[in-house]
């Protein structure tokens, strides 16, 4: 979700101050709801301004810096490594998907290997044949 920006806010807030209409009039006609009107003012009351707060922040990444560059590393020497093998060679304390969100930062796309093995798996009917009809035994 995106911020609403700062000139927004301020002529929400000057519109509010003005008492010309109803919050929820001020809402509609900057085609925002009406409870971010009442936060944004009750934020104003609380901390005297109506700034956007900063992101709160979130979990640091295990692969960073001198690891990622390890990973990167592995991926180059050994191109169709498989994640486990990577996060046992990169010797981070980190999960499956940890390895795979760095692979994502670092641009890396896996690709199916044309060199595998293929399905065997077969056609189960005959061409042209209805779905759900089958072959009944017939009882003599």
């Amino acid at each position: 979700m995106r911020t609403y920006s700062m000139d927004l806010r301020q002529r929400v807030v000057a519109a509010c101050d003005s008492k010309t209409e109803s919050r929820a009039q001020t809402a509609k006609r900057f085609n925002v709801s009406p409870s971010w009107v009442k936060k944004l003012l009750r934020l104003r009351r609380n901390s005297g301004s109506f700034a956007a707060k900063p992101h709160g922040g979130g979990r640091q990444a295990k692969f960073s810096g001198e690891s990622l560059q390890r990973l990167q590393q592995l991926v180059e020497k050994q191109p169709d490594a498989t994640l486990h093998e990577l996060l046992d060679e990169s010797g981070v304390e980190a999960s499956i998907m940890a390895v795979s969100r760095a692979l994502d930062r670092l641009d890396y796309r896996f690709k199916k290997s044309l060199s595998g093995r293929r399905n065997k798996t077969g056609p189960m009917s005959k061409k042209g044949a209805k779905p759900g009809s089958r072959k009944r035994p017939s009882s003599n």
